[in-house]
Order: structure tokens, then sequence, then C-alpha cells
């Protein structure tokens, strides 16, 4: 086993890498430590175009379309990049361990509680193959089962983004009858307090000014340590240098009024919520077994709304379940048109092997799925640009991002209205600056803006 600084800096020095997430910010969060994790090892990314010598792919396992996507881009990496030692890790990697460990070209398969080691594996990996055939792939997988899954893996990182993603919890104790993500994640689990703190002090001193608090069930933050989600945020609250935080994905049961009232009149927790709702119909809330109904969700709502009533508010929402009926679609498309919210994040249910909604007998076709998507989608469109139109001649704060070549500088205010900057106007990437919101973009994802 490979423990030696000195040996795995010998190994990796000078190689090339290239990445490929799928799947959610937490993902993102892991590929971007990774990434630094190989760079102190004197690994440098690939640049585009170049041919690599270690490939990643961190992948999901949401939907058969994530599957399916996951498989696409391990193939499109072995093709591009011939010769190339292949590492495949996240959601799916967990769950098809051995499958996908004799895709050609494909060296090391890693599940969730490994990929803390990866740095390791990958150099225990790429030793292997110098004692192998030319051009032959190691074809090794390892994973434990789901239920042995018990290590936290820290991750901070911003990648190639200006803002930085922080990883508090994996896991999740809820068996939504639709989801994976418990026998892909295991069981709840998260860092301590002290920890994450000491991660966003870090954070900090490097310049960074935002972070996004990620994870797969946050809300039940403190399984392993005793605390709690509260608890988290009132310490990052209180980490100097930080400007903004943004809090990605919390259930609705979680998502306490101790919570909303603290982000309110906190010091840099900004305006802005993202909660699941999955269905407006209380009949298919409880075939998914979600832990709350429709008339605690409004509540919600309404809570963040008195409080902070410039709050973006986004919300998830799964089309075509088992069980959803054309009633119940109507009755969930009518009670989310009547939230005051900002967005929703629609998802088009796939059936996924081991999870209890195939028992549920009701099947939705792929025709009906995607016509209810469809109108769920334009409503969506609707609420972001009232949303958006409400701010429009006001005065916001904006952190700028790092701008991709041949496009517009853009940044997010504090309450998460994309704005765009014309080309007669400058600012530097992550700098704040008071703007003055002016008419939507031509193709109206965002709002103009001026100093």
């Amino acid at each position: 086993m490979l423990t030696n600084t000195e040996s795995l800096y010998t190994i990796l020095y000078n190689k090339k890498a290239a990445f490929h997430t799928l799947g959610c910010k937490l993902n993102f969060a892991e590929t971007s430590s990774l990434r630094d994790s190989l760079q102190k090892f004197g690994v440098q990314p690939a640049e585009k175009g170049e041919r690599a010598d270690i490939c990643v792919v961190n992948t999901c396992s949401v939907t058969d379309v994530a599957d399916s996507k996951c498989r696409q881009a391990i193939h499109r990496f072995t093709r591009e990049h011939p010769g190339a030692f292949v590492l495949v890790m996240g959601c799916y990697a967990q769950l098809k361990a051995d499958e996908i460990a004799q895709f050609p070209g494909v060296d090391l398969v890693l599940g969730m509680e490994q990929k803390g080691e990866a740095v390791r594996y990958l150099a225990e990996g790429l030793t292997a193959r110098l004692n192998m055939e030319q051009g032959k792939s190691c074809h090794h997988a390892v994973a434990v089962p789901t239920r042995e899954i018990s290590t936290f893996v820290p991750s901070c990182s911003r990648g190639d983004r200006t803002r930085y993603f922080l990883k508090v919890q994996d896991g999740c104790n809820y068996y939504c009858t639709y989801c994976t993500i418990p026998i892909a994640r295991g069981k709840s689990r998260n860092g301590s307090i002290a920890s994450l703190v000491a991660q966003a002090e870090a954070v900090a001193a490097e310049g960074g000014k935002e972070i996004v608090i990620t994870g797969v069930n946050i809300g039940d933050f403190g399984r392993s340590t005793g605390e709690t989600f509260f608890d988290l945020v009132q310490a990052l609250d209180g980490v100097q240098g930080i400007e903004r935080y943004r809090i990605s994905s919390i259930e609705p049961n979680l998502l306490t009024d101790e919570i909303i009232d603290f982000c309110a009149h906190s010091r840099a927790f900004m305006p802005h919520f993202h909660i699941p709702l999955q269905s407006g119909s209380d009949t298919v809330l409880r075939l998914m077994h979600r832990r709350y109904d429709t008339a605690l969700f409004a509540e919600k709502i309404r809570k963040v709304r008195k409080v902070m009533p410039d709050a973006f508010i986004g919300v998830d929402v799964i089309v075509g379940t088992r069980g959803e009926t054309e009633e119940c679609f109507e009755e969930a498309y009518n009670f989310i048109a009547g939230l005051d919210i900002s967005q929703l994040h629609v998802f088009s249910y796939s059936e996924r092997p081991g999870t209890k909604a195939l028992e549920i007998p009701h099947t939705v076709s792929p025709q009906e799925k995607a016509e209810r998507s469809k109108r769920l989608i334009a409503l969506s469109e609707q609420k972001r640009q009232a949303f958006y139109a409400r701010f429009v001649g006001q005065q916001r704060p904006v952190l700028w991002e790092h701008a991709k070549a041949g496009h517009p500088l853009q940044g997010f205010t504090d309450n998460y209205i994309r704005v765009e900057l014309p080309s007669t106007l400058t600012a530097e990437d992550n700098t704040l600056t008071q703007v003055q919101l002016g008419a939507f973009t031509e193709n109206r994802e965002a709002l103009t803006a001026s100093f």
C-alpha cells in the first residue's frame, strides 16, 4: 500500500488529468477536491484537445438517463484519451462497480467508502499498469456493500468557478420510494462543525467570498456528531471574510422556522432557498414516502416570504412518477401555480431497480411525462421572469463570476438573479459591486446591469 507522500509524488508528477462530473453540486465539489489533491502531487489538468494520462469520471445514478450519460462519458473518455488510466467513481460506480470495471479502457472503479483515498488508489493503479502488457487495462473494482459505508470524506473546492462548494453531509436515511441515493451513498453522516468552520476559514484565506453549502440531505446534519444544521449555520455565519453563503437544498420538514429567521437577519446567509417539493399532490407525496404534505410546504413558503420578501425560492418537482394519475398531476400543477416561488427544477421520473416505487401499479407513458414536463417548465419560466421583473430598476449587490472566453461577464445578486454586464463595462472576477438592474437580455435568461 502506497502511503508515502514522496512515493505518490514520484508516480503522479507531471501527469495530465481530465475530469468529467455528472449530477449534483455534491459531485462537483468532490471532483474539484480530488483535482486539487492531485495538483499537490504535480498532476495538472489537461487542456482542451490535449491527451490525458489520467481520466476521472464522477458519476450519477439518479435516473436511467443519468446512467446512460455516465456510460457515454466513460466510453468517450476512453476513445479521446487512448491509453489513459481511467478512474470511475460516484453513485453509478457504487451501484454497478463490477459491471463498469469490465468496460473497455476502464482501469479502476471506486465505491463511496474508497473515494477519500482516490489519490493513493490512482498511484497504485498506475504502478500496476507499468507491470502489465502495454495497452492493457486493470479492470479493477473496489467497493463495499452500501450498509458498510461509514466514512465522511470532506470536500471544499471551487474548481474553475468563483463560488466554493462546501460538503457538510453525505448519505441519506430517507428511503423515498423513487430514489436510489440511499442505496448508492449510504447512511447520513457528516463532518464536525469545527472541521467545517476551519474549511470555510481556509476559503476566506484564499480570497473566496461565497460558499454553497452542499450535501445529500443537509438538514439532517449532525447524525455523526450530535450537532444540528442550525448550529452549523450559526457557526459558519461567524467566519470573517466569507461574504455570502447559500444553502443548496434542504428538505421542507427540516427547514425550521429558526433557520429561516436566522438567515433573514444573518450577516452572510443570502435570501435564497432551494426546497424540494417533488409533487404538489398529497396522494403522490404519500406514495413517495415523503415526510411532509402540501400544507406544510405551503406554510414554509409563506414563512420565507414573510421574513424575506425578496428571496429567491427554487423548487424541485418530479413528473410522471408511478401513481401520478391525471387527476393527481392537475392537483399538483394547480398547487404549484399558486405558490409564490421563483423557479422550478423539473425532473422526469424513471424506473430505478431496487426501489419501492416499482410496487406501485399505475404507470405514466413517456409521452404523457413529456407533456407534463413541458407544462411545468413553461410555468417555471413564467415564475422566474415575473420574479426577475420585480427587481428591474432596483439596486442589488452582485458577485461577479469567472467568465468563459467569448462570453459576457455574469454574476448573481444576493437573491440569485442572474446578471450580465454589457461589453462596454468591466468588473473583476470575485468582486462584489452594487449595480442597477436593467432590462432582460435578449434570451431573457438574465438582467442587464449598470454601475
